[in-house]
């Protein structure tokens, strides 16, 4: 059950319109890394965890994110309020209207025609939000590290806007919700390693031979060796030949169909073959103007000779 608390979880003070910065938070409030693509992904992981002390740490970061949300929402509310006042009413030329509103460089006049003014869940681009932003695998030990990494994200787009503005009230706020995210990585990350063992995901384990295998697949200038890749850790392996077939096999594809689906696969091998020998008449040799075939001398005769001939008929036209 939820209640709702009119009072925001963090006060939002706005100096000014600014219909282009509204814009790009809605980055936050309906994009990938945003909070209600959070929110969901930690609410929909709490339904299903068995777990009751990480059940419960889920749902109140969920919560939490949806108090985001609000945050986010209302900034994106009170920046657009003068501009949602004037395209509303009309108190300016069709010019200057337009200009005012697109201004910025970016999608605010999608925002400002099509929502009002309003939070919509889009982000900065116009793209609507979608369930796929959840990644969710059920897994808790995946879960825990996506969520690690969701959170990472966040503080990154949350960095990047608190620089693409300088009102000291949304500043403040975006600050305050960026330093949210560091504090929800450490539960995550303090939930994760409660849980031993955690590596590897699941329950299987990895086949010894190449669970702790390194191929040095691309080489050339800017090979580095370090802790990812260190002989202490992992075995190296850079010769090309051991690097294929490394189960022992041939490293060739070995299909084992039954006779009769053997005998109608090669049927349709036969009927769909190209033959090698062949030389056709092409649609782009049909259309090659003269100077065109000229280009390669080397198939300009054959391909002018082709060209005066009716496809399938060996007459010239």
């Amino acid at each position: 059950m939820f209640a709702h608390n009119k009072r925001l979880q963090y006060t939002v003070r706005v100096s000014e319109t600014n219909p282009g910065l509204a814009n790009l938070l809605l980055e936050q409030f309906g994009g990938p890394q945003g909070e209600l693509a959070a929110a969901c992904r930690y609410f929909t992981q709490a339904l299903a965890e068995d777990d009751p002390g990480r059940k419960d740490m889920l749902m109140d970061i969920a919560t939490e994110e949806l108090s985001h949300l609000e945050v986010i929402g209302t900034i994106v509310a009170m920046l657009n309020k003068g501009a949602k006042g004037r395209i509303s009413e009309g108190v300016e030329e069709e010019a200057e209207m337009y200009r005012s509103i697109t201004g910025a460089g970016n999608d605010s006049h999608v925002t400002q025609v099509l929502y009002g003014g309003g939070p919509a869940l889009t982000n900065s681009g116009g793209q609507l939000w979608n369930a796929g932003y959840i990644d969710s695998i059920g897994d808790p030990s995946a879960d825990l590290r996506s969520n690690i990494a969701a959170e990472a994200r966040a503080k990154i787009i949350y960095e990047r806007l608190i620089n693409a503005t300088d009102d000291p009230g949304v500043k403040e706020a975006l600050g305050f919700l960026m330093t949210r995210e560091i504090a929800h990585q450490q539960s995550f990350e303090k939930a994760l390693y409660s849980m031993q063992p955690n590596f590897p995901p699941g329950k299987l384990p990895g086949d010894p031979r190449f669970t702790n295998a390194y191929f040095n697949m691309s080489q050339g200038e800017g090979d580095m060796r370090g802790p990812w890749n260190s002989d202490d850790n992992f075995r190296y392996i850079t010769d090309r030949d051991e690097q294929q077939a490394v189960d022992g096999g041939t490293g060739l594809p070995e299909l084992r169909l039954k006779p009769d689906e053997l005998a109608v696969a090669k049927q349709l091998v036969a009927r769909t073959s190209s033959d090698p020998t062949s030389d056709p008449m092409t649609g782009a040799e049909l259309g090659m103007g003269p100077n065109e075939a000229l280009l390669d001398p080397a198939t300009a005769s054959s391909a002018q000779a082709r060209s005066r001939l009716a496809p399938g008929t060996g007459k010239t036209h």
